[in-house]
């Protein structure tokens, strides 16, 4: 673990803002530019220093191996059926990418998509796709590098092939087909010469297109007030081609705009049925039976299900068919058809998940009273949810569930209404060796006094004092749910503890338990966390010289905070693709879409918010910080890893704690982004993380 004695120069600028009465410091604002000289060599020299550093630690074969052989596992998707054909995805073990597959009516199944044939350097990535409702086409969206500039493709089923040029500029672009396959409505961003320099991905617009013809013959779908900056767009089209719903999100607000308009040869005016100002979340569809159905947090934190007809879709008229339940988030709705022939009843499918772990309940169509529960295969999440489409008659009755828990790969299991019974269909492909674990999920107190929960895992046996590592999101109203996670497991088969916390930010308690952690707010999101470590120590699983945490992305900011403002309790932390300049962030990348989340440096009371906790401008010399890995992408197109190489230079510079027992480290990838990523490469990274926070902790990698 030999690291050349001196850090790479970083030149500290005398560089002071005045900003709405702050004294704001920015010694390192030259690493924002990564084509400044200065910053070139800068990054050279640190990815030396790293890789010096990463190559030589203990047990990273036998790491890398474990880590391949519990990702071996594979995955499977529920199905998504389309008149008799069913369309999934797969990965079998040594595959780099999941690869969707249909399986035809008579049960015989082929490769519909597979990135790696595409791309075989692995660098492409299928990042959207939807079949028509006659399951004779397929909508599907790649990118390369990690940029996540989609471009949306075409293609015919039966024969594989293309039926109509690739469609550019289809970045988080949501696809709705109209019946009969010949048209669907879609988002796509603007031209470059349409938006000012720099900011392509801030406009997108909504076209009804025609496959086959040319793009410019689109039809643009516009209404009041619905082209505003930075807003992301749905749309959601009725099965019988009479309605268009369209949502719109500005940036990552957590509340919908959203328009109705009728279907015919053009697109009908959009009608307003939500605006901003409304401030509530809202899903809308328009249902097999006609009405339009909302699922939203109108008078709900922890959403409720409500319908009115269409015609008439303001909230005057909203009937409420299903209402919120205060000990569970409600999140996801499917209609389920009787099986034809027989007296039963359309019905609900009702998926919730109480302080984040799965239910699924049946619920009447016509009034929304309870039915029954679905029984599940235990303490875990959903990865998806299907019903058979009413061109499938065969299989009516059932509902798919991709279903995951702590200790389980993805698999595929039915339920059938006949029988009352949930059963197995799919398991993930490859065999694997999980380690003898105990499962928890444990309550503890934060520092206002506020219930957090989170799920541990440790190896089987009473409970001694192990390396910890600690992790968790906490923004945003994600919620971080029980699933299978090789990294988690690889720890653990190693002798660690891992928990994973469900944070006030997140959405595992529904909206309030998000606002709770948001802007003004943020710092419960910290205490949270400085919480479940003192809980772990307490509770015996640990202690502050063995204990790890780890965050990405807004989780990196996550842990970025953590490491200054309780160097002490954290030995060892793994920082990838974060905020941390909050006073600048949204001068960068998407970061201008997110200040509703975190508040912005423009108004003098948010500023103050961002700087009470911004990681960047609390490092303060003569410290002892923890042993901290950055780990960035170069292609990441949502965070710059210009945040990293800020503070990475500040605690290098800053900390006094032994440069062997405590480095301050960036690891530095090219030619992937923030997203998706092959296997090989996700191996390859976690091995490196997991080795660096496991020779940090004490923690012995055979």
């Amino acid at each position: 673990m030999d690291v050349p004695h001196p850090y790479p120069d970083a030149e500290r600028l005398d560089l002071v803002e005045d900003l709405h009465g702050y004294r704001v410091a920015d010694p390192y604002r030259w690493l924002e530019d990564p084509e400044d000289p200065r910053t070139r060599t800068w990054s050279a020299a640190q990815d030396g220093l790293t890789r010096q550093h990463l190559d030589a630690l203990p047990g990273r074969d036998g790491l890398a191996a474990t880590l391949t052989d519990l990702l071996s596992a594979g995955s499977v998707s529920a199905p998504q059926w389309r008149a008799g054909r069913s369309f999934f995805t797969r990965r079998e073990p040594g595959q780099e990418h999941a690869v969707l597959h249909v399986r035809e009516t008579d049960g015989a199944e082929r490769v519909l998509l597979d990135p790696t044939a595409v791309d075989p350097t692995g660098l492409t990535t299928l990042d959207a796709w939807v079949p028509d409702l006659e399951g004779r086409r397929l909508a599907y969206q790649l990118s390369s590098g990690g940029d996540e500039y989609s471009v949306l493709h075409v293609l015919d089923v039966e024969s594989g092939e293309e039926v109509e040029p690739p469609i550019d500029r289809c970045r988080y672009s949501a696809v709705a087909w109209l019946p009969g396959g010949s048209e669907f409505v879609f988002v796509r961003m603007v031209e470059e010469d349409e938006a000012p320099d720099g900011e392509q991905a801030f406009h997108r617009r909504v076209w009804r297109h025609r496959v086959g013809t040319p793009t410019e013959d689109d039809e643009l779908v516009d209404g009041p007030g619905l082209y505003d900056e930075h807003t992301y767009y749905g749309v959601r089209v009725s099965r019988d081609g009479a309605w268009l719903v369209v949502t719109g999100n500005v940036g990552t607000a957590r509340r919908d705009s959203v328009w109705i308009a009728e279907l015919g040869e053009k697109t009908g005016p959009l009608t307003p049925l939500l605006t901003q100002a409304d401030d509530v979340q809202c899903n809308a569809w328009v249902e097999r039976d006609g009405l339009l159905y909302l699922h939203t947090t109108d008078g709900a934190p922890r959403w409720r299900l409500a319908v009115t007809d269409p015609r008439t879709p303001g909230r005057e008229h909203w009937r409420e068919l299903v209402g919120e339940d205060a000990g569970s988030v409600l999140q996801a709705v499917r209609r389920l058809e009787p099986a034809p022939g027989t007296d039963g009843e359309p019905l609900l499918v009702l998926a919730r998940a109480r302080h984040a772990v799965a239910e699924l309940t049946l619920h009447t169509a016509a009034d929304g009273a309870p039915v029954r529960t679905v029984p599940l295969p235990g303490t875990g999440s959903l990865t998806g949810l299907s019903v058979s489409d009413r061109d499938t008659p065969e299989q009516a009755g059932r509902v798919w569930l991709g279903w995951t828990d702590l200790v389980t790969p993805p698999q595929v299991h039915r339920f059938d209404l006949a029988t009352g019974e949930t059963t197995l269909e799919a398991t993930a492909p490859g065999a694997v060796t999980v380690p003898a674990v105990r499962t928890e999920h444990r309550a503890f107190t934060s520092a206002d006094g506020t219930t957090v929960r989170m799920f541990v895992i440790a190896p089987e046996g009473p409970t001694r004092t192990r390396p910890a590592l600690v992790t968790g999101y906490g923004g945003f109203g994600i919620s971080r749910e029980p699933a299978y996670t090789a990294q988690a497991l690889a720890w653990v088969a190693a002798g660690g503890v891992y928990a994973l916390v469900s944070l006030r930010g997140g959405g595992e308690e529904g909206e309030d338990w998000h606002l709770a952690g948001n802007r003004a707010d943020k710092q419960n999101v910290f205490d949270d966390l400085h919480a479940a470590a003192a809980a772990l120590i307490d509770a015996g699983d640990t202690t502050a010289g063995s204990l790890a945490i780890m965050g990405g992305s807004n989780g990196g900011l996550l842990v970025g905070a953590a490491l200054t403002q309780r160097p002490e309790l954290y030995r060892a932390v793994v920082c990838s693709a974060p905020l941390l300049d909050m006073v600048r962030y949204e001068e960068f990348s998407l970061g201008r879409t997110w200040n509703d989340e975190y508040g912005t440096a423009a108004d003098p009371e948010e500023l103050g918010w961002l700087l009470s906790y911004s990681p960047y401008h609390h490092v303060q010399p003569g410290v002892a910080y923890p042993a901290v890995l950055f780990t960035v992408f170069d292609s990441d197109t949502r965070v710059d890893p210009l945040h990293a190489r800020k503070m990475c230079a500040a605690l290098q510079h800053a900390t006094t704690g032994d440069r062997l027992e405590r480095p301050v480290l960036l690891r530095r990838e090219t030619d992937v982004g923030h997203g998706a990523r092959s296997v090989s490469r996700t191996v390859a990274l976690a091995t490196d993380q997991l080795a660096f926070l496991a020779a940090h902790t004490g923690l012995e990698l055979s």
